[in-house]
């Protein structure tokens, strides 16, 4: 019997023969997508992609993948949408899917099916001068005594949250004003250089010496409380943990911004920054490489991060109209010049004060 078997395996391996391998339900498939992956993605990552498989489990858990069509895809999209689930959610759900059954060779027949919803791609705020002077305002009187220098550095250096909230002081160089990012949402964003300008620079060395004892390995921004020193009702940081980062500045941003009248996402901080150096003129590829984008990141952001206001445009457009270096007058005053055919060639006639001059050119050309 284990001879008929190998003997059996040998003559597929000989004559390409593959066994078909038995159809999976999709809660099995699912399940080892998710043992595969996860060594290799952020924790973040995970958390995501368990959440989309619990919702596409509700729909797809006891069907085969081979027993999928494009009409069970659509029929999840509407009961998604049915349950208001935003259709950037629904395509990511959608986008879990189709990475499972790629694993198993079976995306390529659905394809030229499957249509993805459509997503608002212009989604971003970038802030005016005047409500980041009122934003900026607010912070400075937070109770949290970071949430000002936090929001400074977002605005000049136009870093994510997460790269923000754990920098460490070792990734800061003061003396060369640039800061390393480490941990970050793309492979291309970790690792990156980012310049600090003289507002960025003067904001972290201010934001430093609130701790004379802090060490290379201590986070920028650590994890602290805030309550209320006396009865005057002074706040007061307290509890600091500077080998921990802050958690969040939910409860404090979210005052200061109702206090300074802005609506706006910390993502938002980002938007302008971009917005702002788009409008210098940078180039998009130094644009994204500051901000960590990847090649194709980088061409798809270009009409998402575009919050050119209208007096910007219109200063371009102005430019179309303004006067070239030489005027008619001083055209005039240069000559004309006119290609000539006659039979010994072809010449440039000028005509300069009246009188037309011929300069040779040697040797003719022969049209013949």
């Amino acid at each position: 019997r284990i001879e008929r078997k190998r003997h059996r395996e040998i003559e597929e391996n000989v004559n390409g023969i593959r066994r078909r391998k038995q159809p999976l339900l999709f809660r099995q498939a699912a399940q080892d997508y998710l043992s595969q992956r996860k060594p290799s993605w952020a924790a973040k990552t995970y958390v995501i992609e368990e959440t989309n498989i619990a919702h596409l489990g509700k729909h797809f858990a006891t069907l085969l993948l081979t027993d999928i069509s494009p009409r069970d895809i659509a029929e999840y999209q509407v009961s998604r949408q049915d349950a208001h689930a935003a259709n950037k959610t629904i395509n990511n759900e959608v986008g879990t899917l189709r990475a499972i059954l790629r694993r198993h060779r079976l995306w390529a027949q659905l394809a030229p099916d499957i249509r993805m919803l459509p997503v608002q791609t212009n989604i971003g705020l970038a802030l005016t001068r005047q409500q980041e002077a009122s934003l900026l305002k607010a912070c400075a009187a937070s109770a949290s005594r970071s949430l000002h220098a936090a929001v400074t550095v977002l605005l000049q250096t136009g870093l994510r949250l997460t790269e923000l909230r754990l920098l460490q002081w070792q990734q800061i160089d003061l003396l060369h004003d640039v800061l390393s990012v480490g941990h970050s949402k793309t492979e291309r964003g970790a690792g990156r250089s980012v310049p600090l300008n003289t507002t960025a620079a003067a904001t972290l060395r201010r934001w430093r010496q609130q701790f004379p004892e802090l060490k290379p390995t201590h986070f920028v921004f650590p994890s602290e409380r805030v309550g209320f020193s006396d009865t005057r009702g002074v706040a007061k940081a307290y509890g600091s943990d500077p080998t921990k980062p802050i958690t969040s500045w939910k409860t404090a941003w979210t005052k200061a911004r109702k206090e300074a009248g802005v609506t706006c996402r910390f993502h938002d901080l980002r938007h302008t920054c971009v917005t702002r150096l788009l409008e210098n003129g940078t180039a998009f590829a130094k644009v994204g490489t500051v901000m960590g984008w990847s090649p194709a990141t980088t061409t798809r952001m270009a009409k998402r991060y575009a919050h050119f206001e209208d007096e910007s445009i219109r200063h371009a457009m102005e430019s179309l109209s303004r006067p070239t270096s030489a005027t008619h007058a001083e055209a005039d005053e240069m000559g004309h010049c006119a290609v000539t055919l006659d039979g010994e060639g072809v010449g440039i006639k000028k005509t300069v004060g009246g009188q037309q001059r011929v300069p040779p050119i040697s040797p003719p050309v022969n049209f013949n």
